[in-house]
């Protein structure tokens, strides 16, 4: 199995678009360079787990925000909206892998779905766990961490029998997360659940309509909701306005057109809706500390300047 890099899209309801493995094996797995290319917000059916081999991310699950350093991981969800970004200029990188349930469960009649994934899927509490090795519970989060490498070293070198190895790894994970993780919560209240269908509305809505001219109120009119409530989600789930995200969002874009294609500068600004190049160029460099064309030339091995969204 191919190891990829990420390349997140989503559909008209700010799902993922890309397709994690096969039908058949369901797993896809990556390795990413932060400071290259952030991790957008985003959402999956699938279950995702991550180790930072080199460095420290900044990775946001719904409205909470971790530090996550080398040697230390993270498990999210399904439908969890979440983003991961290098923090300064550590140089991250990490292993994840995106599964879906039925990997481990099979079928929803089966004693696996129905004792251990039901109950992961639909417990509250569990929606995100930061995987450390200090504390008080260093042990079962260590073991958790060796379980997911072992996976995503499976489906890197693809041994004889890799798919069990594989199989067998994870559902080592998810009895650990079900035995050890955190135990379910009061349900989210009404006010957060609906902030977060809103958020998903409005990320899906500029993830489609970057390289367009946008106005706050056309991505409030996203999630039928005024400008004040989008202002008021934004900041209260992904920390900044919705402008600033775009346009944060539009410069990450236009850095990977930037080293992947050999459209001209002009063009690449234009695509991501920038029509002035000088302004293109500008806000570039405060965000990148070079130049677009500085930032080609290096093939964007330059340190981000910025710690995320």
């Amino acid at each position: 199995m191919a190891i990829a890099f990420c390349n997140t899209t989503v559909n008209m309801e700010g799902r993922e678009l890309v397709e994690h493995g096969t039908a058949l094996f369901p797993i896809a797995c990556y390795h990413d360079e932060l400071a290259k290319s952030p991790v957008p917000w985003h959402w999956h059916d699938e279950l995702e787990a991550l180790i930072v081999i080199r460095g420290q991310a900044v990775v946001a699950a719904g409205r909470e925000r971790f530090v996550v350093k080398a040697g230390e991981g993270m498990f999210f969800n399904a439908g969890v909206l979440h983003g991961a970004w290098d923090r300064g200029k550590s140089k991250t990188e990490f292993h994840s892998l995106v599964f879906h349930p039925r990997l481990v469960g099979g079928s929803m009649d089966s004693i696996f779905w129905q004792n251990y994934l039901s109950p992961l899927l639909e417990n509250s509490g569990l929606k995100y766990v930061h995987f450390q090795n200090t504390g008080v519970n260093a042990d079962w989060q260590k073991a958790a961490m060796e379980k997911i490498e072992t996976a995503w070293r499976c489906c890197v070198h693809e041994p004889a029998g890799f798919e069990f190895q594989v199989r067998e790894a994870l559902s080592g994970l998810i009895f650990l997360l079900s035995q050890k993780g955190p135990g379910r919560k009061a349900e989210p209240s009404p006010k957060l659940m609906r902030d977060s269908e809103r958020i998903k509305r409005m990320l899906e809505f500029i993830h489609s309509h970057y390289g367009e001219e946008l106005t706050i109120k056309e991505i409030a009119d996203s999630s039928l909701i005024s400008v004040s409530e989008a202002l008021r989600c934004f900041h209260g789930t992904i920390g900044t306005s919705p402008m600033k995200y775009v346009k944060q969002f539009r410069i990450e874009k236009a850095a990977q057109l930037l080293v992947t294609t050999e459209k001209k500068i002009g063009d690449v600004g234009a695509l991501c809706g920038f029509q002035d190049v000088s302004y293109f160029t500008k806000t570039f460099r405060e965000m990148k500390g070079c130049t677009p064309g500085e930032y080609r030339r290096i093939g964007g091995r330059r340190d981000d300047q910025t710690g995320g969204f």
